[in-house]
């Protein structure tokens, strides 16, 4: 226990912030094929449906498994002024489809002035209008991989063109392109920047439109109807023809998604999805905030140590003679509350020589 003690200023104490990046790879084959056929429901131990069949569950491994690891949820959605609305004899699940995309909408957009839930905007500029994407399938990543946020402008997710049997003979990349000076801040949710898609594999020479947001603190990807469809179509939530390589989008044994989304339930829906990811990759990131105190000993403090061994029948162990300057080894900084209560102990990586003729400054540093 300290029997010495020295106040700490403001001019002691100061704050850091720093952002700690780690690099998260999810492969296709987790998606579907690593552990059974993708395809029929229930067929792949590592995705997990449930009764109410709102939402699919991904697993790094058979999730019924102690060692798995939860990864993403899939589900999709649209807004009831959608031309995919329609009623429940017509539409799968048409009413969770629409609570869905509301509450999706409702928590990561927000309200207007008039108290309504604005809907997914294809450039961020809800102020001015635009383009609205009123439809698409959301990826909600686990905590688990994103930790505080993704990092901006690292997002990338690669997705197979082709038939359902060949889904992979062309591929498109979907990124957050410049998102790291461009991103929005209009959001309830935080940040969030825009996804646009390149034509073909690691291929950044033709940009498609927007085609869905990513929520970087909530850790969701919104990927709009858009881009799995073309413009050919005549569907109104679809961006123009050119963000697929042929004419007739994405195709599941020759239906139109536009089937899937409406005809099909949420599970299978996802499953169609999860039958083209490719890949997806992006950065967390992990804030650690830390507090400074720089502890300054001057030449003529703590020069003497209240350790009781430091004595020897009253005399200073480390004197020779009466003459000798006192001489004291640094080992713990302790840091203490305003009425001397010990809130922080700080130990030293070898002990630290102090005597009249030198002055110390230990800098502790406190990481939350």
């Amino acid at each position: 226990m300290a029997t010495v003690y020295k106040t700490l200023s403001s001019d002691d104490i100061t704050s850091t912030r720093t952002l700690l990046h780690e690099a998260i790879p999810l492969t296709g084959t987790l998606a579907s094929g690593t552990y059974g056929t993708a395809g029929a429901l229930g067929s792949e131990p590592n995705i997990k449906n449930y009764a109410h069949g709102m939402f699919q569950s991904v697993y790094d491994y058979p999730y019924l498994s102690s060692s798995a690891n939860h990864i993403y949820d899939l589900t999709l959605g649209y807004s009831s002024t959608s031309v995919f609305s329609g009623t429940a004899d017509t539409h799968t699940q048409n009413a969770k489809k629409i609570n869905l995309y509301t509450q999706m909408a409702q928590v990561l957009m927000g309200y207007d002035a008039t108290g309504s839930i604005l809907n997914f905007d294809e450039d961020g500029n809800i102020t001015d209008g635009g383009t609205k994407s009123r439809s698409g399938f959301f990826i909600n990543l686990a905590r688990l991989l994103t930790k505080d946020e993704i990092k901006k402008g690292s997002f990338t997710l690669k997705l197979g063109t082709g038939s359902y049997a060949d889904p992979f003979a062309g591929i498109i990349t979907i990124k957050d392109s410049n998102a790291a000076t461009k991103y929005k801040v209009n959001s309830p949710a935080g940040e969030y920047g825009i996804l646009s898609a390149t034509v073909g594999y690691n291929s950044d020479i033709t940009l498609a439109p927007a085609c869905g947001l990513i929520f970087y603190q909530a850790g969701v990807a919104f990927i709009s109807s858009s881009v799995f469809m073309s413009g050919t179509n005549g569907i109104a939530d679809t961006l123009p023809a050119g963000i697929l390589t042929n004419s007739v989008g994405f195709r599941d044994n020759g239906t139109y998604l536009t089937a899937s989304i409406t005809g099909s339930a949420i599970s299978a829906s996802c499953n169609y999805l999860r039958h083209r990811i490719y890949d997806m990759s992006f950065n967390n990131t992990t804030e650690l905030n830390s507090t400074i105190h720089f502890c300054r000993a001057g030449h003529n403090e703590f020069n003497y140590s209240s350790n009781p061994t430091y004595l020897s029948e009253s005399k200073i162990r480390v004197k020779n003679n009466t003459l000798d300057a006192p001489i004291a080894y640094f080992t713990t900084v302790g840091l203490y509350s305003a009425d001397n209560e010990l809130m922080a102990v700080a130990k030293l990586s070898e002990p630290l020589k102090k005597d009249p003729a030198n002055e110390m400054i230990v800098r502790v540093r406190l990481d939350y």
